[in-house]
């Protein structure tokens, strides 16, 4: 069978909360968008129980119905979905070229990269099962939850030394715990960590299981040096060991800083004209559903005035006269 590409004016890559405002703007600036959605699609969001910081919902909202919510919204308004993966792409020409899994190949005028990124994870059977029950890899997310416990954080770099200050906010204390002697965090981070009354450190010490049947109720930690275990009892673990973003597809083909993030320019340009990012697939700061969901909005409003100029260029360039044909 053939594989005969299909062609959009904008292909969106990701179903987040960017990829999904994205679509929502590209369809009602009837630019008829395809969003490969991904598989699973939904990013982080179909992974996080209850959302109680997105605007709009004041009694909170599940992750996953969200996720829904934002795409039939989008869908209504004419954009079209398919559940793939992106497994090669070529925007050394125009039209673009993006090939996927099992749906075949998609030509588009512009693209808008919102693919996300993955927190890192310790790995352990017991920190999955109680993912959303205890376990969390956003301070900022969740911390409101945990209000009056007591909390551990794992990890030893700026982020673990900013989630453990935020959470001191709503825990009665806070315990990071880190596998090496030394924290990986700036001296103004470890200082203000270190300074904080209700903060406390395990050093050269790793966490290997999650207590708790339905909800989290300790942690296993065990000394590096000894090998010795005990257990720490905490209503909750945050996991700040760091970011993966999902752009493994677009390495040589747009601009990426050392870490893997596309680097953008006036806000949502990437090295490549009409190629566009939104979301955490550029952003390792704020990672928040609603600061994704407005750079998505950025990434679709700023390709469109790109393609409506593309077009203008093109109307205005003159027709050159067809030559007369041959004296016979």
């Amino acid at each position: 069978m053939t594989d005969v590409a299909r062609h959009a004016k904008v292909v969106i890559v990701g179903s987040g909360p960017a990829g999904l405002t994205a679509a929502l703007y590209a369809a009602r600036a009837a630019l008829k968008p395809i969003v490969i959605a991904g598989v699973p699609a939904g990013g982080q969001l179909l992974i996080t129980t209850d959302v109680e910081n997105f605007p709009g919902f004041p009694d909170g909202i599940k992750g996953p119905e969200l996720v829904d919510r934002m795409r039939r919204q989008a869908a209504r308004f004419g954009a079209e979905f398919v559940d793939d993966n992106v497994t090669h792409v070529d925007f050394r020409s125009h039209p673009f070229v993006l090939k996927t899994g099992s749906q075949g190949t998609f030509h588009a005028d512009a693209v808008i990269i919102a693919t996300g990124a993955n927190a890192r994870w310790l790995g352990l059977p017991t920190e999955q099962r109680l993912l959303g029950h205890g376990v969390s890899a956003c301070a900022t997310c969740d911390g409101f939850f945990f209000r009056g416990k007591e909390l551990a954080i794992v990890g030893g770099g700026d982020t673990a030394m900013e989630e453990a200050l935020f959470l001191t906010n709503f825990a009665t204390h806070v315990t990071i715990i880190h596998r090496r002697k030394h924290l990986r965090a700036s001296w103004i981070m470890q200082e203000r960590a270190r300074c904080h009354p209700k903060i406390s450190f395990l050093l050269d010490s790793e966490v290997v299981e999650v207590l708790g049947k339905e909800k989290v109720e300790g942690v296993r930690v065990r000394h590096v040096a000894t090998q010795e275990t005990h257990d720490l009892p905490v209503g909750g673990l945050f996991v700040a060991i760091g970011y993966d973003p999902a752009t493994q597809v677009f390495r040589g083909a747009v601009e990426l800083d050392p870490a893997g993030y596309v680097i953008v320019h006036d806000d949502t340009r990437t090295s490549v004209e009409g190629v566009f990012a939104a979301g955490d697939a550029h952003d390792h700061r704020y990672r928040q559903a609603v600061s994704a969901a407005g750079t998505g909005c950025m990434a679709s409003i700023d390709a469109e005035r790109w393609l409506a100029e593309r077009e203008s260029e093109v109307a205005a360039r003159p027709v050159r006269p067809s030559p007369a044909p041959p004296p016979r």
